[in-house]
């Protein structure tokens, strides 16, 4: 999931979340910390790649909250 779960934007989602994920096209996202849980968001307005905006930004925002990442 890490390398290829959000298609072109898989390197951009790594470095600003910091966990594995996918994401669908209908707006959802899940992403997992290994061994503790997994998170899942939705929101439809998706970007020019086709992931949800605001899921990213939920979850970049959960990370950043908590400071757990797997790097």
């Amino acid at each position: 999931m890490q390398t290829c779960g959000f298609y072109d934007e898989a390197g951009e989602f790594a470095y600003l979340v910091g966990l594995p994920g996918k994401s669908g096209v209908g707006g959802g996202i899940v992403a997992i910390y290994p061994l503790q849980y997994s998170v899942a968001v939705w929101s439809p307005r998706l970007n020019s790649k086709g992931n949800s905006v605001m899921g990213i930004k939920a979850l970049e925002l959960l990370t950043t909250e908590t400071q757990e990442s797997i790097f």
